[in-house]
């Protein structure tokens, strides 16, 4: 049996309004998530491995740049309320600038990489903003951070790009209900 598709950005709105919900929902959540896990040694404090970058890498290319950056927006502010105004400033500088990289590189027409070199030109693009945030907060001794940072980019970047692929069928198949 064939599965109804539907054309998502021509559907009924309350449709596409629960859907965004939910990828909101699923990023705070994983968010939520990363704030549990204990710091890693050698990263500055804050570091993450981006697992909620996966929902806004999906809705970059699955349901478009205005939602993925209201997402972006959305966990800039939960980083605020949670954890005060640096990870505010941090969270949604890194993540508005690596969403719209993301948005460029998964362009239908022009894809010159991967979900997995999306991820990490997603997660070095994030932490590049971070570090200019922190740079002008705390002066320019961050930027000795630069070289573990790009590590941990590759590092977090492959790993949400293959949890994306993996997740891929089931965010299209809720899309698509």
């Amino acid at each position: 049996m064939q599965e109804k598709k539907h054309d998502f950005n021509r559907g009924p709105a309350a449709r596409r309004v629960a859907f965004l919900g939910l990828l909101g929902a699923l990023a705070l959540a994983l968010s939520g998530l990363e704030m549990l896990l204990p710091p890693l040694p050698m990263l500055p404090p804050g570091a993450k491995p981006g697992l909620s970058n996966i929902v806004t890498m999906y809705a970059a290319s699955g349901v478009g740049l205005g939602p993925a950056l209201v997402i972006a927006l959305l966990k800039g502010v939960f980083a605020g309320v949670t954890r005060g105004l640096t990870a505010f400033l941090m969270s949604t500088c890194g993540g508005l600038l690596s969403t719209l990289v993301m948005a460029l590189l998964l362009r239908p027409k022009k894809r010159p990489f991967g979900l997995v070199g999306v991820g990490i030109a997603g997660a070095v693009t994030h932490n590049a903003a971070q570090l200019c945030v922190a740079s002008c907060l705390a002066g320019g001794v961050v930027w000795y951070y630069l070289p573990f940072l790009l590590v941990f980019a590759v590092l977090t970047g492959t790993l949400t790009g293959l949890l994306l692929r993996v997740t891929l069928p089931v965010l299209e198949h809720l899309r698509n209900l």
